[in-house]
């Protein structure tokens, strides 16, 4: 990693004890869907900025903490905040959160995100199973020397997400009439959001959903070994569909809004898992 090198092991050790506790599932909250920290039971919070020199997060919006916990039945390690490409932080060092979570223990990764609907049939409020991605519009995690003690040079991407959670989140969201969808994400490096003619581009390239991260994270978890979900809430319409203009602020407004729906679909996913 960029930042830590080789201490990465040492400070995945150092987490693992304050923590007092191996978790069982890494679970990545993104811009608005904070709130579900405050649902861990037993919470051992540790902000990235204890941990010296550590990447901390610039987005508004993203604490940068670990939260140690059980959620949903579960052990859990939960990641409020991430780090982005776009804070001028190197792909590698993006993903190095995650990275040391599943070091400490944990072999399923739940990623989510606030997403732009690329997909004309889909609407702010929805969630978004991905099924597959796009991200060779970014660099890969994977790039550089190659730690053969986390996984392999040329790890297999023909199936990053896991059938069998896709299908519990899409029960879940018919169980508890939650508009839950399926669909392809593309990750753009940002910040800036994407034009009409970006989003008719992404279209024609099959894609559902378009954000700023978790396409390059997933990456890092399938490398590692782990189980990966991902699910996007949908904040608006990419641009050019209906018109307007876009904005951070009214972005993580509309995550908000859908977060007592995503607190039952999420840790309802945990429990089943």
């Amino acid at each position: 990693m960029d930042v830590y090198g080789g201490n990465t092991e040492r400070l995945a050790e150092a987490l693992r004890e304050r923590a007092g506790m191996t978790p069982e599932i890494a679970l990545t909250l993104g811009t608005g869907l904070g709130a579900l920290a405050e649902e861990v039971e037993g919470a051992v919070r540790i902000d990235y900025s204890e941990l010296p020199g550590f990447p901390v997060p610039t987005a508004p919006g993203h604490d940068g903490k670990f939260i140690f916990g059980t959620l949903g039945g579960k052990k859990v390690a939960v990641m409020k905040g991430r780090l982005h490409y776009y804070e001028r932080y190197s792909v590698r060092d993006t993903v190095l959160p995650l990275r040391l979570l599943g070091m400490t223990g944990a072999r399923v990764a739940i990623l989510t995100n606030a997403v732009g609907a690329v997909n004309v049939s889909f609407r702010p409020g929805d969630f978004v199973a991905v099924r597959d991605h796009i991200s060779t519009f970014m660099p890969s995690p994977l790039t550089g020397q190659n730690d053969d003690g986390l996984g392999p040079r040329f790890p297999d991407m023909s199936e990053v997400y896991d059938p069998d959670m896709i299908g519990k989140a899409l029960q879940i969201g018919t169980e508890n009439n939650i508009r839950v969808r399926e669909g392809i994400y593309v990750q753009l490096p940002g910040p800036q959001y994407e034009t009409p003619a970006e989003i008719r581009m992404l279209r024609a390239l099959g894609a559902d959903t378009v954000g700023m991260s978790t396409a390059v994270e997933a990456i890092a978890a399938v490398h590692m070994g782990m189980r990966v979900c991902a699910i996007g809430c949908v904040t608006n319409m990419g641009a050019g569909i209906c018109g307007g203009k876009l904005g951070h602020d009214s972005v993580t407004a509309a995550a908000v809004e859908t977060s007592d729906k995503f607190s039952i679909l999420i840790s309802e996913l945990i429990r089943r898992i």
